[in-house]
């Protein structure tokens, strides 16, 4: 087996979370780091091509090599795309938005890379999991984060009220998300379902313009709603 010093390091660099200006989100590390790797694996192309020319426009987009890692991707393909590694490469990790590896297919790579003894350089840069609970005033110290709730009406509602037990019974904020088109929806069953002094916290369009971050019980969001529609979405629920 080849020294793990001879191999190339996985850096997973974060991407901004919707159309801004990266300087104001992102660190010079994340530059730094794109002036010298040219190998990629990425969620979509095209996008990915277009976060590196905003973060170094000098770079040449025909010496970048980028491999595809979604929904779509075999398996058997996650040992090819690392293959730069083995011959002493460099490789960049990016999510579509946000951190690599957290809510993200790309923790499928992390993990062989630790098993295939590869040095993992995490990089600073948003998460819309930790933003969104950092300015909830919820429960920083305990809190898990669930992903998709069900698509089935019956089984959401099911998982929305054992989510808000489990939240009283451990003090323990827990987070979710939806697909954007659904976000008002799952709002109005939110509201349907859970208990009037349930805290719920809705954090969108995270360090966007017009980003919007309210904390709310049940019996208020009742009073208020907002339209989330297609706005990329955290809902964090506690009961106390």
């Amino acid at each position: 087996m080849k020294p793990v010093s001879l191999f190339g390091k996985l850096y997973l660099i974060p991407t901004t979370l919707g159309e801004m200006n990266p300087d104001d989100v992102l660190p010079q590390t994340i530059k730094r780091s794109i002036d010298f790797i040219d190998f990629y694996i990425v969620e979509n192309e095209k996008t990915a091509r277009r976060f590196i020319k905003s973060i170094q426009p000098e770079k040449k987009q025909s010496e970048l090599q980028l491999s595809l890692l979604n929904k779509y991707t075999e398996q058997g393909d996650y040992t090819k795309m690392m293959q730069p590694l083995f011959n002493g490469a460099n490789i960049g990790l990016m999510s579509e938005a946000g951190c690599p590896g957290v809510a993200d297919p790309g923790a499928v790579i992390v993990k062989m890379a630790h098993e295939k003894g590869i040095q993992v350089v995490p990089l600073v840069g948003p998460s819309s999991i930790l933003l969104a609970l950092m300015a909830s005033g919820m429960n920083g110290q305990s809190f898990a984060f669930n992903g998709y709730l069900p698509i089935d009406a019956h089984d959401k509602k099911n998982t929305i009220k054992q989510l808000e037990k489990l939240s009283q019974e451990k003090n323990q904020s827990q987070l979710f998300i939806e697909t954007p088109y659904r976000n008002n929806k799952l709002l109005d069953t939110l509201v349907e379902t859970l208990h009037p002094n349930t805290n719920l916290c809705v954090a969108c369009d995270i360090t966007l313009p017009t980003e919007f971050i309210k904390t709310k019980s049940i019996k208020e969001w009742k009073k208020n709603k907002a339209d989330l529609h297609k706005r990329p979405c955290i809902f964090i629920i506690h009961k106390y």
